[in-house]
This record gives C-alpha cells, sequence and structure tokens, in this order.
C-alpha cells in the first residue's frame, strides 16, 4: 500500500519515448515542476502531452519543449511560449488545439469511462471539421471523444503515503481529472503526510488512482506575468 518513491526521478524512471503524458495545472499553477524536471534529465522524447497550455519558455512544459523532447501537444491555450511558436510554424511540433471546457470534459470522460459525448461548444467552427455532428434538444452539437494518457503527472498540497490527495486552492484545476484518466498516474507533493493524517472528508483524489508518490525536493513556484501597483502613500 505504501507508494511513495524516493526521488522524482526514480518516479518517471520507466516513462518511455513516445509515451502519452497528462500533465496538471493552469499556466505554471500547480504545475509537477519536479516531475518534468526529472523527465526532462532522463531524455525522454517523442512525447505526446496533453495539458491546458506547455509552460512558458524555460519554465513548466517549456523546458521539455526547449529540448525537443514533445512531438504533439493537446491543449487548449499556447500564448506566452515563443519556443511553441517556432516549433509549431517550422513544422516540427503537432498541435491540437481544444476549447477550454472541452479540454477538461474529454479529460473527464476518460477517467469516468465515457468514450465520447456531445457538445455545443465549438460547433460551426473548426474545431468541428471533421467530427460527427448532432441536433440535441434543437440544438447543434459535435461529438467531442475521451483523452485517456500511459501517464499523468499531478501535484497536490499535501498527500499520504497510500496516495490519497489534497490540492489547494486552484491547484485543483486539471490535477484531479487527469489522476483518474492515465494508466499510471504519478503525484508529487508539498507535504508527505503518514495513512490517517489526511481529513477523508477533505481528500480530493483517492490513493486508487495514484500509483506512485513523492514529495517534491523544492518549488520555484513561479509566476508568468508579474503585475504590481504602488501601495497607496
Amino acid at each position: 500500500m505504501d507508494k511513495t518513491v524516493a526521488s522524482p526521478d526514480l518516479a518517471v524512471a520507466d516513462i518511455p519515448d513516445g509515451a502519452t503524458l497528462m500533465a496538471g495545472g493552469f499556466g505554471l499553477c500547480g504545475i509537477p515542476e519536479n516531475l518534468i524536471a526529472a523527465l526532462h534529465r532522463r531524455g525522454v522524447k517523442d512525447l505526446s502531452i496533453i495539458s491546458n497550455n506547455c509552460g512558458i519558455d524555460g519554465k513548466g512544459l517549456g523546458v521539455l519543449l526547449d529540448a525537443g523532447q514533445v512531438k504533439r501537444i493537446t491543449a487548449s491555450y499556447v500564448g506566452e511560449n515563443k519556443a511553441f511558436e517556432r516549433l509549431f510554424l517550422s513544422g516540427q511540433l503537432e498541435v491540437e488545439l481544444c476549447p477550454q471546457g472541452t479540454l477538461a470534459e474529454r479529460i473527464r470522460a476518460g477517467g469516468a469511462g465515457i468514450p465520447a459525448f456531445y457538445t455545443a461548444t465549438g460547433y460551426g467552427t473548426k474545431v468541428a471539421e471533421g467530427k460527427e455532428t448532432r441536433i440535441w434538444n434543437g440544438r447543434p452539437t459535435v461529438l467531442e471523444t475521451a483523452l485517456h494518457a500511459d501517464f499523468a503527472f499531478v501535484k497536490a498540497w499535501r498527500g499520504d503515503r497510500y496516495g490519497n490527495l489534497v490540492f489547494r486552492k486552484t491547484t485543483r484545476n486539471f490535477n484531479p481529472m487527469m489522476a483518474a484518466a492515465a494508466r499510471v498516474t504519478i503525484a508529487e507533493v508539498e507535504e508527505l503526510v503518514e495513512p490517517g493524517a489526511l481529513d477523508p472528508d477533505q481528500i480530493h483524489t483517492p490513493g486508487i488512482y495514484v500509483k506512485r508518490i513523492v514529495r517534491g525536493p523544492r518549488y520555484e513556484k513561479a509566476i508568468e506575468q508579474r503585475t504590481t501597483r504602488k501601495r497607496p502613500a
């Protein structure tokens, strides 16, 4: 039952070239930065990434992009990343853009065992090209398929040795749903506690979904765009 791993490098040691990887986070908030860094050190290539975005230059998933380790990405928002733009325009990166709510639901559906669902979002746009459409209750919709992955990297605030996780505030973005949609979920946490230390009513992801858990050695918690205002006199 003890799912702890000694280091991020050991936690990602069996991820092969060509793997499909989900990575939690929104922008640079709630990202599994230690696991991403460990994967970068391994030099794994031809990765297919499913994430809301791909970090920024030199931060988050942007580290893997800069190193040429990513072959394909399914994402909602891809701004603020010059490497992403360069690789996409040069044909070195395959990109599937997906509306944010649809992306979240495709991941959730993957974890819930739902193969596909209809949504009105994207109907009549490029998002719907080549996809089945249907009228439901007088409203045109497009069929979207569920998303799954070989591995998922998630970042939580606290976790116990059984893999139960608690996310803090906005880090409950894509992390919980990704934990359920991958064959192997690897969680990194800021605080690793003993079983029984977490309030059962406050657990967001049950340990049944988590295969490995590791305490992150350090967290930079970078901010994409820091904006400040002058304090009143």
